[in-house]
């Protein structure tokens, strides 16, 4: 239970990639971190792009990027809505500057370009978003997980048990 006392945000919206916000958040857990899911709405139930549901603990209101360790960004087209809240990128922002682990998959690199924290940062997305990434100024690589600093990036769903690994090892340190 390396990660017992640890506290994760992830947040969520209509049409998070299914896979990409569970499967962490599970193995987070397994490690015994704490992981709240924040959303828009607190209590709402959203629903992945597969029909898998999560419902918010908190609204975005509730929370403070102070009492967390990390964030976790899951993919889908989630991350096109999440993009446009201003409290989403104020927390991302927070995170950055506190050197906390960002983590972000598949789609999610939309809302980090947004929060304008890419520029000369190494980093993964779904190959879709190639473009908008480098045009953030990220140096893009296709791999399965990159870690530059604590912002850890992946590219899709395949990818997921080295992507979570890699968070949950720069959340443990």
């Amino acid at each position: 239970m390396r990660l017992q006392g640890k506290k994760v945000m992830a947040i969520l919206d209509e049409e998070f990639e299914d896979l990409e916000l569970w499967y962490p958040i599970m193995r987070l857990r397994e490690e015994g971190a704490t992981v709240d899911l924040v959303g828009l709405e607190a209590g709402k139930t959203y629903i992945g792009k597969y029909g898998v549901p999560a419902t918010a603990d908190f609204c975005y209101e509730q929370v403070r990027s102070e009492d967390y360790d990390g964030i976790l960004v899951p993919g889908g087209w989630a991350p096109d809505k999440l993009r446009r809240y201003p409290d989403v990128l104020r927390f991302v922002n927070e995170m950055n500057v506190a050197k906390k682990p960002i983590g972000q998959i598949c789609h999610a690199g939309w809302v980090l370009i947004s929060a304008k924290i890419l520029d000369g940062v190494k980093v993964t997305s779904t190959p879709g978003i190639r473009d908008d990434m480098e045009n953030a100024g990220a140096i893009w690589v296709d791999e399965a997980v990159v870690v530059d600093g604590h912002i850890i990036s992946s590219r899709r769903p395949p990818d997921l048990p080295p992507y979570a690994k890699a968070f949950a090892d720069a959340l443990a340190n």
